[in-house]
């Protein structure tokens, strides 16, 4: 009887920024993730990173293709996201860009800051680090979000009643809560 060691797999991890384009100060988040992610599942790590609602349809465009959902009436040319890993749809590329909510095109650029190989598999997205809170749902875009933090920050512009009603007591540019986005994570795994 042969008692032959199996050699450990070595899984992929990969180290990435996502930062909001077009939003200054900057809103950005470094995360840690697994390589064999598929990218129906980094789409919800980006959601929860981000602070988004998964409320509207998104994209990642890696080098020249367009991975997506496949919801009805998809552009022809639109892979299944469901389909490939991280690791396979990256090859030797180090940026990508993920799109969220068509309307308000949050636009998203992804730089790969490292990659790696571990016996130990990573069993869910890590956020490491990040800046700011993300814009409210439906704020109109980076332009809308510039409007609304203006007006929060004016509580004399004729607008701060209704923004402060819209958005609520709640809403904190500033704040970036690791802690929360990682208790969210986890569940992921």
């Amino acid at each position: 009887m042969s008692s032959a060691r199996k050699t450990p797999v070595e899984k992929p991890i990969i180290q990435l920024r996502i930062t909001l384009d077009d939003v200054l100060p900057a809103v950005w988040r470094r995360l840690l993730v697994p390589g064999d992610l598929r990218l129906s599942d980094l789409h919800a790590v980006f959601q929860v990173a981000m602070g988004w609602t998964d409320s509207h349809l998104h994209s990642f465009s890696i080098g020249n293709k367009v991975f997506g959902a496949q919801y009805e009436d998809h552009p022809k040319e639109e892979l299944d996201e469901k389909s490939v890993t991280l690791v396979e749809a990256l090859g030797d590329l180090r940026r990508f860009h993920y799109a969220y909510d068509f309307g308000d095109g949050w636009q998203h650029e992804i730089v790969i800051e490292n990659q790696s190989r571990s016996t130990v598999a990573l069993k869910f997205a890590v956020c490491l680090d990040g800046q700011r809170a993300c814009p409210p749902e439906d704020c109109g875009g980076p332009w809308g979000y510039a409007h609304l933090l203006d007006v929060l920050s004016n509580p004399d512009h004729e607008e701060f009643d209704d923004m402060t009603e819209w958005i609520g007591d709640y809403f904190d540019p500033e704040l970036c809560d690791l802690a929360e986005i990682n208790v969210v994570l986890q569940r992921f795994g």
